[in-house]
């Protein structure tokens, strides 16, 4: 029987949407941990840069490495050249992938969600991670270890406060991951995702203050606040560092049901 390898340093960790808060802290936890990054970003290339100075500053990393890129993640032939320019630039493809970033317009009713809103939606949440898992796997395969930690959210699981255009992107997210954990968990990948709600210092809750009447109201979260990226962060990393779990959904939502 194979020894359990739960090593993340020296992996490369590819993350997208590291210039907010959840792909942030996400960063964060896996350097720490010795791992290389490529950290994507649409428009916000200064919170990138930040960050990559906040993590070589003090120059005791030199085994790792990090690269930005700037991808559209609706745009199918960008993944496609943001996953070539990773492999060129770190020598391999990526052996842990979160893909992090999405998209997700506040429109509640049915009626008032046009069909192109709902067709980017899922382009940008759903597709644009079957490309990247598609685009990883087959590394990870090959080196007989791979972590995938997809970030979906409690509308997946039939709650939440969006549209249903937003919890159909995110409930497939989860049903694509149990696909892939059951396929590809005797290839020493294991794939999960986190299922947060009501996370502050996001781009959908960009407060993390209480705000009664708006959606960092918390009076109906049963811890009594909002989580924060940090929390998220500490969930991947457990996954990431936890070769014996695979298919599972975790939802992280301060008892919100």
């Amino acid at each position: 029987m194979a020894a359990a390898d739960n090593t993340v340093a020296g992996r490369l960790a590819l993350i997208t949407g590291a210039s907010g808060g959840i792909g942030r802290a996400c960063a964060i936890e896996l350097w720490g941990e010795g791992a290389s990054l490529a950290l994507t970003y649409n428009r916000n290339k200064a919170a990138v840069d930040e960050l990559v100075q906040l993590l070589t500053k003090d120059g005791s990393h030199a085994a790792q490495k990090i690269s930005t890129h700037q991808v559209d993640m609706a745009s199918a032939d960008g993944l496609t050249s943001m996953m070539a320019n990773v492999e060129e630039q770190h020598g391999r493809t990526p052996d842990i992938l979160i893909p992090n970033a999405g998209y997700g317009k506040r429109i509640p009713m049915i009626n008032d969600i046009p069909l192109d809103e709902f067709d980017y939606t899922l382009t940008v949440n759903l597709r644009s991670a079957f490309i990247l898992a598609k685009g990883c796997i087959p590394g990870m395969t090959e080196r007989k270890w791979g972590r995938i930690v997809f970030i979906s959210s409690i509308s997946g699981q039939g709650g939440g406060i969006n549209g249903c255009h937003y919890a159909a992107s995110k409930a497939g997210m989860t049903g694509m991951m149990k696909n892939l954990a059951r396929k590809h968990a005797a290839d020493g990948i294991t794939v999960n995702d986190v299922a947060p709600a009501m996370i502050g210092d996001t781009g959908m809750i960009p407060d993390a203050k209480y705000v009664a009447g708006t959606p960092g109201d918390v009076k109906n979260i049963p811890v009594g606040r909002l989580g924060t990226p940090q929390e998220v962060a500490n969930v991947v990393m457990m996954l990431c560092k936890t070769g014996y779990m695979t298919g599972q959904s975790i939802l992280l939502s301060g008892g919100l049901q």
